[in-house]
C-alpha cells in the first residue's frame, strides 16, 4: 500500500515522502496513529503541487539572496563610535550595530544572525564581516568604525 507521511517515521522516511508499505503496517499502525494518509490520487497531485511551489520558493530566495551579494560587494558601512585614547572604542561594535547600519545608509535589511565578525571590533579602522545569505551564498561588508 502506498502512503504519504504526515510526520517523520523512525525508519520509514521523513514527513511529506511517498513509500510503499505492507497493507498490515499501515492500517494497523501508520493510518490510526494519524502518522499518513493513503495515496491516493488528489494526495498525490497535493503532494507534487507542494513541492513544486518549495522549489520556486527556494529558486527565488537564490536569486534574491545572489542580488544582494552583489550589492554587498560594491558598498562600505560607516559606524560612528565614541572611545578613550590610543584609536580604542568604548565597547565593540556588534553585528546588530552592522545589521542597522546597513539598513539605514542602504536600505539593506540583513539579520543580525546571518552576519559573522572574524574578530572584535574594539578600535577604529576598516574592516570586513560575512553575511551568510543562503546556503553556499555568501557576501562580504567593507566597514569603516570612526569617531565622526
Amino acid at each position: 500500500m502506498k502512503v504519504i507521511l504526515l510526520q517523520d517515521v523512525p525508519a520509514q522516511g521523513k514527513k511529506g515522502t511517498l513509500i510503499n508499505v505492507s497493507d498490515g503496517y499501515a492500517r494497523n499502525f501508520l493510518l490510526p496513529k494519524g502518522l499518513a494518509k493513503e495515496a491516493d490520487k488528489g494526495a498525490v497531485a497535493d503532494l507534487k503541487a507542494k513541492e513544486e511551489a518549495a522549489k520556486r520558493r527556494a529558486a527565488i530566495e537564490k536569486q534574491n539572496a545572489l542580488e544582494t551579494a552583489e550589492k554587498l560587494a560594491g558598498i562600505t558601512v560607516k559606524i560612528v563610535k565614541s572611545g578613550g585614547g590610543e584609536g580604542k572604542i568604548y565597547g565593540s561594535v556588534t553585528t546588530a550595530d552592522i545589521s542597522d547600519a546597513l539598513k539605514a545608509q542602504h536600505g539593506i535589511d540583513i539579520d543580525k544572525r546571518k552576519l559573522s565578525i572574524a574578530e572584535p571590533i574594539k578600535s577604529y579602522g576598516g574592516y570586513t564581516a560575512s553575511a551568510k545569505l543562503y546556503p553556499e551564498i555568501s557576501g562580504k561588508i567593507n566597514i569603516i568604525v570612526s569617531d565622526k
